[in-house]
């Protein structure tokens, strides 16, 4: 069988945690900011944690050595 590669968009985009959960960095704050309101702004702070059956599809097919 051939070696599995781990996708490179994929390990930019996401970090598996020590428990093994995926994180991921919110998405609407790269441009635009002044269309959203503070709170807003405020709630896209940090990271998040996916879905446990989204993140084990990510783990599974993006990042199998991950």
């Amino acid at each position: 069988m051939p070696k599995l590669k781990t996708k490179s968009g994929a390990k930019k985009r996401f970090k598996i945690t020590a428990t093994g959960k995926v994180v991921y960095a919110q998405r609407g704050k790269r441009h635009g900011m002044i269309k959203r309101t503070p709170k807003q702004i405020r709630n896209l702070r940090g990271t998040n944690v996916l879905f446990k059956s989204d993140g084990d599809n990510i783990i599974k097919f993006f990042l199998p050595n991950g």
